[in-house]
């Protein structure tokens, strides 16, 4: 497959960018009608993308992930969130710790130590407020990547909180997150961790009557523009990932579903969620 520097479009959005990605992936940003059509049933594990060949599905109370060793991060972090579990019982731990699950070890506290970037959250732990252990479990440096401040305490924070709220409205949503990780990215700490140019979120509204997914891919930088230019397909986010997501979903369901994107079937007021009540 051939690789080319690529010029990336969000939504009215675009940007240059030095990420190979292969000459056939673009972002696709469609405005398609509803699937009203599509009959949503119970599918165990659903929130989990299609492992590859040596992948490792680490399983915590509130998140599973694939953590990748060569990056010291995951690769991805999946979980579904419930209405019910958006109801706040338990406060942030804010205790850092290596994730015993992960034998060759994770990053830890030296790594971040003055490199000027977060220890951003995947599955923020506002996410995980329903369980004290999810919350602890939260903070294993499995579940974090190098975020710029201006990143995780802005446009990440905001987006972390709209998908919350779509789990109050939907009842549930299957959530999977992560870094995009490829090779040449710069890197913090001992450890060498490396520090993604870009996040992507998908998300999956598996619920009756109106079932849909949307994908978002934002760079490590702070912005104030709205969330709604940054989000695609979730096609696009597997194009430029190469992680393919609900795999679980029947394949002309799947196929569907990830190709259309609704912004209007979407609320995009979080306001349910104010900042700094529920924590990242």
């Amino acid at each position: 497959m051939v690789f080319a520097i690529q010029t990336i479009c969000f939504g009215q959005q675009v940007a240059k960018t030095n990420v190979l990605l292969p000459n056939d992936s673009t972002w696709h940003h469609a405005e398609n009608a509803p699937l009203h059509n599509i009959s949503g049933t119970t599918i165990t594990g659903l929130e989990i993308p299609k492992t590859k060949p040596g992948e490792i599905i680490i399983t915590h109370l509130g998140y599973a992930l694939v953590y990748n060793e060569a990056y010291e991060q995951a690769s991805w972090v999946a979980y579904e969130l419930t209405k019910k579990e958006t109801h706040k019982g338990f406060n942030r731990t804010n205790k850092f710790i290596a994730d015993p699950k992960i034998l060759t070890s994770t990053a830890n506290n030296a790594d971040y130590s003055r490199s000027g970037y977060d220890q951003g959250h995947l599955a923020p732990a506002g996410d995980m407020v329903c369980s004290a252990t999810a919350m602890a479990e939260s903070f294993y440096y499995s579940n974090m990547s190098p975020q710029k401040p201006s990143f995780n305490r802005g446009i990440w924070k905001r987006l972390e909180e709209l998908v919350r709220s779509w789990a109050v409205d939907n009842q549930s949503v299957y959530i999977v997150t992560g870094p995009v990780l490829t090779s040449g990215l710069s890197t913090i700490g001992d450890n060498k961790v490396a520090v993604p140019q870009y996040f992507y979120k998908v998300i999956l509204d598996y619920t009756i009557p109106e079932i849909k997914g949307i994908g978002f891919i934002l760079p490590n930088i702070g912005s104030k523009k709205p969330l709604q230019e940054y989000a695609v397909t979730i096609d696009s986010v597997e194009r430029f990932t190469g992680i393919d997501f609900f795999p679980k979903l029947p394949g002309e369901q799947e196929e569907n579903i990830e190709r259309t994107l609704t912004l209007q079937s979407w609320s995009w007021n979080s306001s349910k969620f104010p900042v700094g009540k529920t924590g990242r």
